[in-house]
């Protein structure tokens, strides 16, 4: 029923999961959220405290004890081998091979309890046969004591050992209570840890279907991305195809739409240069006819008789020799006109060509709206498809009887539960049995000490060193007395409390080897998952129990692994072996429905015109206007001329200096005169003729660029316009089946996406069996090994020293109690020793007896008037 409920409630997620990835391509990241998961309240953990000290200490001597490795083979072996009740069955040699093996490993326990029950069974004999040898007034039951000379110092050994030997067994009566004390009180502190399990394991039951629904309902986050970029299937799809189009349209327009700008410039260039020859062809003239006049008034001034002194002679003849410098240089009258070439321009201009490639590029760009007419029929029945899968998979999951799984199961979690709370409370009276028991045991051994301790404060205190054995104080004879009493009780009490211990020793020392350390390592869950073993038709028990199929590769070492770590219960208990996903859930079957009808997608761009033909004409027109055919050559011959052969800004600057070198008078001053009109021709003449020129020059040399291989360029733009309009017409079908392709593996991406994040989320977060692994902590690791298992060892360990130490407690209070008990007789010689009568007189071998010398003895007084 529990593999039902667990599989019931990740049938969504378990079928979604197995889907294999269609389409490769990464789509847009959509953001499913976090899948709610609770906190459980339980942690499995346990620190003992100070206390653990002792549980360390118990874990070494056990590890002394038994330092083998866990036997994983024998176990197998012993729990695979069948012994029947036929003594052949026992000496077969494989059965002996294995009781040898379990021996061996069981060796240290082994001679142990060997020790402990001879301690049992020896000690009281021990004690029987001491009893009655003291009765018969030996093994120190004769009252009468030796004089010797080391009396007060084995006095005072025997005293000290007998301190330390019951100081050790204090400690471990200690180490005894308090393991007893902490069981009880883990005990009744396991309640607490129970009810916390208990309510994981509710919200354990109880969030895995709202986990589930929200599975489900993120189906919807993917729905509406898929209805969201269907709905802007222009922009996306459009946009796409365009964007791969536009690797050859978007050049070719841009070719075409440069030849206009450049049909412009030429036309401008060619008003240019008409205006500008004009300019400089009638600049030319007026400037020669000024030229020639400053050139004549020059040479009047020359011929003054001034200039024939002596003195100023040869600066005339240099002026009169340098006056043919001021004539015109370049001759603009013989350039070729290019009113033909102009006049065919503008008639190419009265068509836009501009305004052409301009609707073709909106032509062009009205691609995702397109796009978007053409495929609204598609949209509606991939948005059915869409609905169909959601409306499947609510309905598939209202059709899981999961309320009534998850109402069975939370009934037998009350069930449970209730039990628990009726049967603790016999657990905890039980346990008080236990802990008065073990608290018995320990006053038993306090029982002792507190005779021992008594005697060694009475005798102690009560001795007197100058007293005789015969007269020693009622103290220090009482402090004997409580001794030897602490000497009947330990014979008495000791062999029970032994018995208690190999019984305690051997169980909790197996649990601790056999299940606790094997459990902490997990190699306890290997021997359960051995094939075979605890069912021998069965390959894998767990997988047989739960999944009822003993093939599927099902471990108890990796469910509980899975647990831990929090993982959901569907990859812990490999679910996804018992469903077919087509069977449940085939989203493969639906997106294959998309695919096809996304493919079906039928776009055609036919009606996109870039350039129609008046446009191409137009570039033809262009090509054939005679801008190639102006000579280029002859303007730039007459452009890198000089406007006049000199500078004539230079050349007054030369005639006014030399007119400075002349004697003052009317000859300079009109040398000067001169000088000045010639820079005012330069001024208003040269300078706007050498602008007019300037811009001859940059419209020349842009119409030689322009026109350089002119119908070359017109041919290829229009060669590459026609090429993007053959790709649009004829081979757009396969840019657009290839984006087509791109647009539909994005939305099937999402579905991806979708699938993915349930599988992830199915594995490692819906239905996180952390509580199960918990519920196995508490029982195993925390309840039965660092309750139960510690503490019992703990106990046993404490009662087992205090049980040990008994035996030279014995003996030291045996010795001892000789020393402070009054005596019946003491050794009592005469000064001179060697009289042999003297002694006999005073009794036999000497010893002294107190009636014979009239002194008073208590005790020999009672016995003689009992008698």
């Amino acid at each position: 029923m529990a593999v039902e409920l667990l599989l019931l409630l990740l049938l969504c997620g378990s079928t979604i999961s197995e889907m294999q990835p269609i389409h490769k391509s990464p789509p847009g990241t959509l953001d499913f959220g976090f899948v709610p998961v609770k906190t459980y309240d339980t942690h499995a953990y346990y620190e003992p405290g100070p206390i653990g000290i002792l549980f360390s200490i118990v874990h070494s001597f056990l590890y002394v004890v038994q330092p083998n490795s866990f036997p994983q083979e024998v176990i197998r072996k012993l729990a695979q081998q069948k012994f029947g009740n036929i003594q052949n069955d026992y000496q077969k040699p494989e059965n002996v091979v294995l009781t040898l093996q379990a021996i061996y490993y069981e060796i240290g326990f082994i001679i142990c309890a060997a020790l402990g029950l001879l301690f049992v069974l020896l000690l009281p004999l021990v004690g029987l046969c001491f009893c009655m040898c003291r009765c018969c007034d030996n093994c120190g039951g004769e009252m009468h004591q030796r004089q010797k000379k080391n009396a007060d110092c084995r006095r005072g050994c025997f005293a000290t050992f007998l301190f330390v030997t019951s100081l050790i067994i204090s400690i471990g009566v200690l180490c005894a209570y308090a393991a007893n004390q902490h069981l009880t009180d883990q005990v009744r502190g396991a309640k607490h840890l129970m009810y916390s399990n208990f309510k994981d394991l509710r919200i354990f039951l109880n969030d895995t279907p709202g986990q589930i629904d929200y599975l489900v309902s993120q189906y919807n986050t993917t729905k509406e991305k898929v209805l969201s970029d269907l709905n802007n299937v222009g922009p996306l799809l459009g946009f796409r195809v365009q964007e791969q189009l536009g690797k050859e349209v978007r050049p070719a327009l841009d070719a075409a739409l440069a030849m206009a700008g450049a049909i412009r410039e030429t036309k401008e260039a060619l008003e240019n240069v008409s205006v500008s020859v004009e300019v400089l062809q009638e600049g030319t003239e007026r400037l020669h006819a000024n030229l020639t006049d400053v050139k004549a008034h020059l040479s009047n001034t020359l011929n003054d008789s001034a200039c024939s002194a002596p003195q100023v002679a040869s600066t005339c003849n240099m002026i009169r020799n340098s006056l043919h410098q001021l004539n015109i240089n370049a001759n603009y009258s013989g350039l070729p006109s290019v009113n033909l070439q102009l006049a065919k321009v503008n008639d190419v201009l009265k068509i836009d060509l501009s305004s052409l490639v301009q609707k073709g590029y909106t032509a062009f760009n009205d691609t995702p709206d397109l796009v978007m007419n053409q495929t609204r029929n598609i949209l509606s029945d991939i948005q059915n498809v869409l609905e169909s899968v959601g409306s499947n998979i609510t309905s598939f999951t209202k059709s899981l009887p999961v309320e009534k799984i998850i109402a069975d199961f939370t009934m037998y979690l009350s069930q449970s539960e209730a039990y628990v709370q009726d049967y603790f409370p016999v657990v905890e009276q039980y346990d008080f049995y236990r802990w008065l028991v073990c608290l018995i045991l320990c006053c038993m051994v306090i029982l002792i000490l507190v005779f021992y301790y008594l005697g060694l404060l009475c005798g102690t205190c009560g001795y007197d060193r100058h007293a005789s054995p015969t007269t020693r104080g009622c103290v220090s004879n009482t402090g004997g007395n409580f001794l030897m009493a602490g000497v009947g009780f330990s014979f008495i009490f000791s062999w029970v409390l032994m018995i208690v211990v190999v019984v305690t020793f051997v169980t909790g020392g197996n649990v601790e080897k056999l299940v606790c350390e094997p459990f902490e390592d997990k190699t306890l869950f290997k021997v359960f998952d051995t094939p075979y073993l605890l069912n021998q038709h069965w390959k894998n028990y767990l997988s047989g129990i739960l999944l009822k199929n003993p093939d599927i590769n099902l471990t108890f070492e990796k469910v509980y692994s899975d647990c831990k770590e929090n993982k959901g219960i569907y990859t812990s208990l490999h679910l996804e072996s018992l469903f077919n996903i087509n069977e449940f859930l085939n989203i493969s079957m639906y997106t294959e429905e998309v695919s096809l009808k996304i493919e079906h997608i039928n776009i055609n761009l036919s009606g996109i015109i870039l350039l129609d033909a008046p446009g191409r004409q137009n570039l033809l027109n262009f090509s054939s206007s005679g801008v190639d055919g102006i000579n280029f050559a002859a303007y730039l011959t007459e452009i890198n001329k000089s406007i006049t052969k000199v500078d004539l800004l230079s050349f007054a600057n030369d005639l006014e200096a030399r007119a400075d070198q002349l004697p003052r008078g009317a000859l300079e001053n009109a040398l000067k005169g001169h000088a000045n009109s010639i820079r005012t021709i330069h001024d208003q003449q040269v300078i706007p003729l050498e602008q007019a020129m300037s811009t001859l020059n940059r419209s020349i040399r842009l119409l030689q660029k322009t026109s350089s291989e002119l119908m070359e360029k017109v041919k290829n733009v229009i060669n590459a316009v026609n090429a993007a309009q053959l790709l649009i017409n004829n081979n757009a079908s396969l840019v657009i089946v290839q984006e087509t392709k791109k647009y539909m593996d994005m939305i099937i991406g999402y579905f991806e996406q979708y699938v993915n994040w349930v599988k992830e989320s199915v594995t490692m977060d819906v239905a996180a069996c952390k509580p199960i692994a918990n519920v196995i902590d508490t029982a195993v690791d925390i309840f039965l090994c660092s309750y139960v298992t510690d503490s019992v060892n703990t106990f046993w360990f404490g009662l087992g020293g205090c049980s040990i130490f008994l035996i030279p407690a014995i003996i030291f209070a045996v010795k001892l109690s000789k020393y402070y008990r009054r005596m019946d007789t003491e050794d009592v010689y005469d000064d001179v020793e060697t009289i042999p009568m003297k002694n006999m007189e005073n009794g036999n071998n000497g010893y002294h007896k107190e009636h014979l010398y009239g002194i008073h003895n208590p005790v020999m007084t009672s016995s003689v008037e009992q008698w």
